[in-house]
């Protein structure tokens, strides 16, 4: 028998997540991501684009800042778990949205395996001889089982950790947080004071520049310097008093992770010739840190130690939202309601975690198999998070037409006042650039990517194939959506949010838009 096609969340009796999430630990769940980044992208960004690496991570950075205020919005809007997935499925409806959260359920397993490899990596800075070794298996060549099995187990540690709840997972990003902002500033600002060397880094602009496949390509990847708002909307249901948190954090975290991605590509140009941090890709800060004068010696080994740190925190930042995604999904009806359950201990979304953290697994377990397991899961990460952001822009244009009656703590700076139907909506200006920005990189993916424009969009069509066996199978409707009750979830939300302001606020607009609609008929 056909369940009823209906999606409200957060029923009356239903196991809610816990709201444990303060003002730090949003900001670290972001900064998790933000300050693991630059350890992963620097030498792969620099080895793509040579001495117009600034111009990359620029280039990029101007894009995600316009992609950070989109998502400042939504969140506070929207304080549930589930992110651009659940942005896009409120605008655009049911197969867009789950298209959207296939393609950041892709790059939340690919944080998993893509920044646990990183900080194996960084840990064997200190063993050489596990980073070096080498073996034959049949055909394949050059593979290393050592930094897989350490990358596995680390894989597993995260997993048992976000099984036991998001209070422990969080407490770990504030603890490291501040000293991972006081490390990496003080790193820039150290080479910027005793090591930077201008003429070199005009050197290279000049005489290195790429051509226009390579800077395509290496600007393409700089969209890993820039990751963690996604993070911090994922973490909404369980942050408290979202509406004021998320913007202040959020804003902050734009802020930073510009500053840091432009400021250590600049700096490191201006320290050592880009070919050295090609040929040391997989720990090119702590290689930037030992160069420096006084304290290399100390610095890159700390900043090995340091980035080991971050990249493992990264990686649970992947668990994490790939857990809150589809926890969010199945509510939405998306993905069969077994996802949906919580420990009943813990509170967490336990059998989503074992899944997707498996996943992770095994796309680590096979990127292994290739010969640059750091280049396949990144070039598979770079499609993922353009298809999303893409369809987070149209979301937020979409929103703003077919609700404009939430309210909306942070809205995007730059709108056009517009009376529609007598409704007046504000079209949002930086919409539109950020997704024609957003559109120029998922070309840029395409074209540049080899593995990325194959092994990106197969995930998302075995997505879909699933999700069309799962509508027919429980009577859904394939290419329409069920009906969600939206204005019942967003009361719910801001209720559950304790946004009893916000509540109010809502409850007035659509008592005004019944008038209006009342008056009318009554002329009619």
């Amino acid at each position: 028998m056909a369940e009823i096609a209906s999606a409200p969340p957060l029923a009356a009796g239903e196991p809610h997540l816990r709201r444990d999430v303060s003002v730090w630990g949003s900001f670290m769940w972001g900064f998790a991501d933000v300050g693991a980044d630059i350890y992963a992208a620097l030498g792969i960004v620099i080895a793509a684009t040579m001495g117009a690496a600034p111009l990359a991570f620029a280039a990029a950075g101007l894009v995600y800042i316009m992609i950070g205020l989109a998502y400042t919005e939504l969140a506070s809007a929207y304080p549930l778990a589930g992110g651009g997935q659940y942005f896009v499925g409120r605008g655009l409806g049911d197969m867009a949205g789950f298209i959207a959260g296939s393609a950041l359920l892709l790059d939340y397993t690919i944080d998993i395996a893509l920044f646990a490899t990183f900080s194996a990596g960084y840990m064997n800075f200190f063993f050489p001889a596990v980073r070096d070794f080498k073996m034959d298996l049949g055909p394949l060549h050059g593979i290393n089982p050592l930094w897989a099995g350490e990358t596995f187990l680390l894989i597993g540690l995260l997993t048992w950790l976000n099984v036991r709840g998001v209070r422990e997972s969080s407490l770990l990003n504030e603890v490291i947080g501040v000293f991972s902002l006081v490390v990496e500033a003080g790193l820039i600002v150290i080479g910027l004071i005793f090591a930077w060397r201008p003429e070199l880094l005009v050197d290279q602009w000049v005489h290195q520049f790429p051509t226009l496949t390579q800077f395509m390509y290496g600007s393409s990847l700089a969209i890993i310097s820039y990751v963690g708002l996604e993070s911090i909307s994922q973490a909404a249901q369980e942050t408290r008093r979202p509406a004021t948190i998320i913007p202040r954090t959020s804003i902050g975290l734009i802020g930073s992770v510009f500053l840091f991605a432009v400021f250590f590509s600049v700096t490191g140009l201006g320290v050592l010739p880009w070919q050295v941090y090609a040929q040391h890709v997989g720990d090119s800060v702590a290689l930037f840190g030992s160069r420096l004068p006084f304290v290399g010696p100390v610095a890159g080994p700390l900043a090995a130690i340091l980035g080991a740190v971050v990249l493992l925190i990264s990686s649970n930042t992947g668990v994490m939202g790939a857990s809150r995604l589809v926890y969010s999904m199945s509510q939405l009806k998306l993905l069969t309601p077994w996802f949906r359950d919580v420990h009943p201990r813990y509170r967490t979304p336990a059998r989503a975690i074992l899944v997707f953290s498996g996943i992770g697994l095994l796309e680590a377990m096979l990127a292994f198999l290739t010969p640059s397991a750091v280049d396949a899961l990144a070039n598979m990460y770079a499609f993922g998070a353009t298809l999303g952001y893409t369809l987070v822009f149209i979301a937020l244009i979409a929103l703003r037409f077919r609700d404009p009656y939430s309210p909306r703590p942070y809205r995007v700076p730059l709108n056009v006042r517009w009376r529609r139907a007598g409704q007046a909506v504000h079209v949002p200006i930086i919409g539109f650039l950020g997704l024609v920005g957003v559109l120029i990189t998922l070309i840029e993916v395409v074209l540049t990517h080899a593995v990325g424009r194959v092994a990106g969009p197969s995930w998302v069509i075995l997505c879909l194939v699933y999700y069309v066996a799962y509508r027919r199978r429980h009577g859904f409707p394939v290419w329409r959506s069920v009906a969600h009750h939206w204005e019942d979830q967003q009361r719910a939300i801001l209720r559950d949010a304790e946004e009893f302001d916000l509540l109010e606020q809502y409850e007035f607009a659509l008592a005004q838009r019944d008038r209006q609609l009342a008056r009318g008929q009554a002329r009619a």
